[in-house]
């Protein structure tokens, strides 16, 4: 897919958005885990702090009392990151006993380190333990009244909650990736299969210009079955307007053949006086003039009709015939090698006309020979179509290049003895230049005049 087409649009925000959510929902939920994580520890903390507030309120307590492990082994293994701390609070200097997994050390106290109190009066919060241990602790002060104040605290070791945080963020990863991996090939197929119809239309389109077909068919979309009825809509337009310029043309061409015949006849009746061989003249300039833009009109207005194919080789080898048999006379023999693959995006005949006079003229010069040969070359940029060139040779004198400038000026002749208005070569110029296509003239390898016409193929 290219950057600039509309499914890479679809798939590049597809993704973006897709990446965007699924971020920020593995944020979410990792937090809402971790969260979740720390409640049911502090829940776990704060069981071992009510059993232990509930020994110090114990009346009739020696006071050495050495306090139960309250279940957890953990407590009695020395640094083993489970500790509780019981501190008195109202004597000039505090008493503490602690778990004997504290061994000589303290545990901080989270009021000094602006921890508040909650409602349900306890502070929580991470602290530094022994040997640099992270500890999530929990105390809470207690008043006895005439039995004392005291400070209880526990604390666990927070590795247990960065472990399931971490192993769940693991998990978390790779089912998002696995599922934004899924989502991205259901968004290909998504964009692939929405896209589809205007592939469908593009298709049609191309086989409409290629002559394959003459309108959109089949049902498409709601959403583009409008740009379809337009697409047909103008395709009749466009033939419709083609078919009044045709019948204009043929219009003008009976308006304008009469008055000119009526010229030529009258000027014909007094031959012998110079103004009337003048008239004469100058009537079949006009006369060939005429001819020349009528036809160029009526090529111009074909070109414009969508959905034309030529065979090119049936097409040289029924010229090739006629051409023999018109300078039969001479002697002249008509050559031809056509590709069969070979297809003119035109009408066969504007092929005939624009190959015909290229054939005709090398008869008129050549001496007893003419070549055609017609070569199918490959697009030479992306997006274009493949190219025909047929290349006419002839084994006459040949022309220099002031001579094949000559030449190919409207209406220039070089040997007024050779029959013709001169225009052909200029006709068969301007009508490839309506097709897209070009002519030039060189020297052939049999010593003569090689023509090349360059048209559009299929």
């Amino acid at each position: 897919m290219a950057a600039s087409s509309l499914a890479n649009r679809l798939f590049l925000s597809a993704t973006a958005w897709l990446v965007v959510i699924l971020a920020i929902t593995g944020v979410v939920l990792s937090s809402v885990y971790k969260n979740a994580t720390e409640r049911a520890f502090d829940r776990r903390l704060n069981l071992y702090l009510r059993t232990l507030i509930a020994e110090v309120a114990t009346p009739d307590e020696p006071p050495d009392r050495q306090f139960q492990s309250l279940g957890e082994p953990l407590f009695e293994l020395p640094l083993s990151g489970w500790y509780w701390q019981i501190t008195r609070t109202d004597t000039e200097k505090p008493e503490v006993r602690s778990s004997r997994s504290l061994w000589d050390k303290k545990l901080p106290k989270l009021e000094e380190q602006g921890a508040e109190l909650t409602a349900a009066g306890i502070r929580l919060g991470y602290v530094d333990g022994p040997e640099g241990q992270n500890l999530r602790m929990v105390e809470r002060p207690v008043d006895l009244g005439a039995d004392g104040k005291y400070l209880v605290s526990v604390a666990g070791d927070d590795t247990e909650i960065f472990d399931e945080t971490r192993s769940f963020d693991y998990y978390l990863g790779g089912t998002f990736t696995a599922l934004g991996i899924v989502l991205l090939l259901t968004t290909v197929f998504q964009v692939r299969f929405g896209l589809a119809p205007l592939k469908r239309i593009s298709e049609s389109i191309a086989d409409i210009r290629s002559g394959r077909a003459e309108r959109l068919e089949g049902e498409f979309p709601v959403e583009i079955a409008p740009l379809a009825r337009e697409t047909n809509a103008l395709i009749e337009a466009n033939r419709e307007i083609v078919e009044r310029a045709r019948t204009h043309v043929g219009n003008l061409a009976h308006a304008i053949k009469t008055p000119l015949s009526v010229i030529v006849n009258e000027a014909g009746a007094h031959a012998a006086e110079p103004f009337a061989a003048k008239v004469m003249e100058q009537a079949d300039v006009m006369r060939d003039q005429v001819a020349h833009h009528l036809e160029r009109a009526r090529i111009a207005a074909r070109v414009s009709v969508v959905a034309t194919v030529t065979e090119v080789a049936p097409a040289i080898e029924a010229l090739r015939r006629t051409m023999e048999k018109i300078h039969r006379d001479r002697d002249i023999l008509v050559e031809a090698k056509a590709d069969p693959s070979a297809k003119f995006r035109g009408e066969r005949q504007d092929l005939e006309e624009m190959v015909g006079n290229l054939v005709d003229n090398a008869c008129k010069w050549a001496a007893s020979r003419v070549f055609i040969e017609v070569l199918v070359e490959a697009p030479q940029q992306a997006g274009a179509g493949p190219r025909l060139r047929i290349i006419v040779d002839d084994d006459g004198r040949g022309l220099s290049e002031a001579e094949r400038a000559q030449v190919s000026r409207r209406g220039q002749r070089l040997d007024e003895s050779k029959p013709g208005s001169g225009l052909g070569l200029s006709i068969v110029t301007d009508l490839a230049a309506l097709y897209g296509g070009s002519l030039s003239l060189g020297g052939a390898p049999t010593g003569g005049l090689r023509a090349e016409l360059v048209l559009p193929g299929i």
